[in-house]
């Protein structure tokens, strides 16, 4: 198949216009706390988009769509219902973090715990984002190496570049404007390819006649309730204590905009779930009833089912829309995790422990830095890995939060929880879970190893408070002059 250059016009001109609103952002940046959490000045409807779209990224496209066409089936719409059930959670503790008045989830452990939980969060926090980074960039690069037909390679390379300096350039208030932007291609990007697709195929009916039944069950032999159950304990845990994720509530102008753009984004998410659910299955009928070969399909692996199913079924304009949409969904969770990571190393570590009277300029500077050296970190990752999308994402979420999240939650309400509980909770919780992972323990049913890494850090965390309280008796955070 050639090269479609109207798909690659509407590609280029969405990363350039990405790349302007990342440099317009630049021009409005005048402090640190501008680049980390946009001034805090953030309103429902753009905290909503940003959070979204930060969430929706490769494995809510690419990988859900995967998840169908393989064993999933609808269920696979389950792995995006479970983060709207999320928001819905989140939705009563983000006035909480909102009110916490702090840039960072180290930030927060270091003047409520101590500077021993603050550095301790600070590296599970920074090495799980370059895993969710790179997840992103694989998704954008491979809608990027099939639209060109170049190497998946050098598509990495090019993904990796315009995401960090569009990043880069603006912080926090370009990721916003960006994601703005891109929840909206995201939805209609993926949207607009299902009426083409079902022509293809012959309309819904023979969908339904081609497949087996199990694959429209919502819950079937390939995931069931523990799976469902998992999934949400996963998000809850994550989310709540991820800074590409939780920085949206620090940016929010109020405590009222917090608990509305929650819930905003959670109703986003249950309308674009069953979008590539319903592709992923398209694509299957149309593998088994010989319209598409399978051989087309699985030589790259099923990651590349959507491009190829749009490459064979849509118009140049529907697949430029439904490829900039995709782009959208991975770019935007990517630029999220780069700030992430460099709000982190530059807020909680070089301003703390390397250069304590640096400025609030410097500390940006070397936020900047640190954005560029984990961009480049996550490409190499991305050029290395040949796994499953959604296996990466799932042990990059699971690896950040099951020690932090019984502290971090707690700590809002709980006057009596400890730096010792916390420091506890911290190393035993991630040690399991990394644990769990590499032996592939499975307990009580349930294979995911933030059950068993959760129920580690509970215990350590409280059994350690009561023993160890925290004198002061209040849920108040120490001043950043203490430190």
């Amino acid at each position: 198949m050639g090269i479609n250059y109207t798909v690659i016009v509407i590609v280029v001109v969405y990363l350039i216009a990405m790349l302007l609103i990342g440099w317009y952002s630049y021009t409005k940046i005048s402090s640190n706390e501008d680049f980390m959490v946009a001034g805090r000045r953030l309103g429902p409807v753009l905290m909503a988009g940003t959070l979204a779209a930060t969430e929706i990224g490769g494995g809510s496209s690419l990988g859900v769509v995967e998840k169908a066409y393989g064993d999933w089936g609808m269920g696979a719409s389950w792995y995006i219902i479970t983060m709207a059930i999320t928001f819905g959670f989140l939705t009563f503790l983000g006035s909480k973090f909102r009110q916490s008045m702090v840039k960072t989830v180290p930030e927060y452990f270091r003047r409520r715990y101590g500077r021993s939980s603050g550095a301790i969060t600070s590296v599970i926090m920074i090495i799980p984002l370059i895993g969710l980074t790179a997840t992103q960039f694989i998704a954008s690069s491979t809608i990027i190496s099939v639209m060109l037909g170049v190497d998946y390679k050098i598509a990495v390379i090019l993904v990796s570049v315009v995401v960090t300096i569009y990043a880069v350039m603006g912080g926090l208030w370009s990721v916003t404007l960006t994601d703005f932007v891109q929840v909206f291609l995201i939805v209609f990007g993926m949207m607009i390819a299902i009426p083409f697709a079902l022509k293809t195929v012959g309309g819904w009916d023979n969908v339904v006649a081609t497949l087996p039944k199990e694959k429209f069950y919502m819950v079937n032999s390939s995931i069931n309730s523990k799976t469902i159950i998992s999934l949400i304990v996963m998000y809850l845990a994550s989310f709540t204590v991820g800074q590409e994720a939780v920085s949206r509530y620090y940016a929010a102008r109020d405590d009222k905009a917090a608990v509305q753009g929650s819930l905003l984004a959670g109703l986003i998410n249950i309308i674009y779930a069953f979008i590539p659910t319903v592709l992923g299955l398209i694509t299957l009928a149309l593998v088994t009833n010989g319209t598409i070969p399978k051989d087309i399909i699985m030589k790259d692996g099923p990651k590349y089912a959507l491009p190829l199913l749009a490459m064979h079924t849509m118009p140049s304009v529907v697949i430029g829309l439904l490829f900039a949409g995709i782009i959208s969904a991975t770019m935007s969770s990517a630029d999220s995790d780069l700030l992430g990571a460099g709000s982190i190393f530059g807020n909680d570590i070089y301003k703390i422990y390397i250069k304590p009277d640096a400025t609030s300029s410097e500390v940006m500077r070397t936020t900047k830095i640190t954005m560029l050296v984990i961009g480049f970190l996550a490409m190499l990752v991305a050029l290395m890995n040949k796994g499953s999308l959604i296996k990466l994402l799932t042990l990059s979420f699971t690896l950040r939060a099951a020690g932090a999240f019984f502290p971090y939650v707690m700590g809002h309400y709980w006057k009596k929880a400890s730096a010792v509980g916390t420091v506890a909770s911290l190393l035993l919780g991630s040690f399991i879970t990394l644990y769990v992972e590499i032996n592939k323990i499975t307990i009580f049913g349930l294979k995911e190893p933030i059950i068993p890494g959760l129920a580690v850090s509970f215990l350590a965390f409280f059994i350690l408070t009561f023993l160890f309280p925290n004198k002061k008796n209040s849920t108040e955070l120490a001043g950043e002059e203490e430190f």
